[in-house]
């Protein structure tokens, strides 16, 4: 799959681009029907809020067959090699949950900002596409993106190590509404099988879901194997330390998959 010259384009000025129904619902399906035996998984990949709804499921690639296709799916991948120019590997893969009426916030920051800090990523040759397994709307935490904001570099931030479970380098509330009122923000929405390609640069964030309707989306966080990280600081199911190429799936596999499970039974 190839991004067009206007997408290509709108993402170089903006810093993202909206997919809308890259992946069928019959796909998606086969893909959540593991969450429920992911989330109930006590291992250290699998991170709660304090209220213990699942936060994040890092890694699912490495234990589950329906997540590592999506890590490997021509659809995700290739416009991804497009964009940095060459083949790539798996610096980070999530599975971020936010969960009905629990679902905690994740602060304003940069992806680069934290990779360069505390996994010594050399340069922002790296990026994030998003798959919506759910429907995400206004009313279940959508991801904000300030658009353009990939063009300002790598911003001043501080580590939060409070906020959420999660460490995070975070940016300054007055630098938030400098970029903000010079650029707006743009709320990323859509049907389950769409998809969000954004710079590892881009000043984002996520509300808390107070809403009745949780929403799951899988982040994988793509490098160019020539830009891999330097410094094994963190946990390396947090920050992967296999720089192979990915080895890229078949298309149909999601498909492929769901025909023999059902051989199976």
């Amino acid at each position: 799959m190839k991004l067009s010259d206007e997408q290509l384009q709108q993402f170089d000025e903006l810093g993202y681009v909206m997919l809308p129904d890259i992946f069928s619902l019959d796909e998606m399906a086969v893909v959540n029907g593991d969450l429920p035996r992911i989330y109930d998984m006590q291992r250290d990949e699998v991170w709660r809020e304090s209220s213990g709804a699942v936060r994040t499921a890092f890694a699912a690639h490495t234990y589950s067959e329906p997540f590592d296709l999506i890590g490997r799916h021509p659809r995700l991948v290739e416009p991804v090699q497009q964009l940095l120019g060459g083949k790539v590997y798996i610096h980070q893969y999530k599975i971020n949950a936010k969960a009905a009426f629990d679902g905690d916030v994740w602060q304003w920051h940069q992806d680069f900002g934290t990779w360069h800090r505390d996994d010594g990523m050399p340069e922002p040759r790296a990026m994030n596409i998003a798959l919506f397994l759910d429907d995400v709307t206004e009313f279940n935490g959508p991801l904000w993106i300030i658009p353009g904001s990939h063009k300002e570099g790598v911003l001043e931030a501080g580590h939060d190590l409070k906020t959420t479970s999660y460490p995070l380098w975070t940016l300054d509330n007055g630098k938030i509404a400098e970029l903000a009122n010079e650029h707006g923000i743009f709320s990323a929405k859509g049907r389950a099988g769409s998809v969000l390609m954004f710079h590892s640069n881009i000043v984002h964030a996520s509300s808390p879901n107070i809403g009745p309707w949780g929403r799951t989306i899988v982040y994988l966080s793509l490098c160019h194997v020539d830009n891999h990280i330097t410094r094994h600081k963190r946990a390396e199911w947090i920050a992967h330390r296999d720089f192979t190429p990915i080895d890229i799936a078949n298309d149909d596999c999601l498909k492929e998959l769901a025909r023999k499970a059902v051989a199976a039974e």
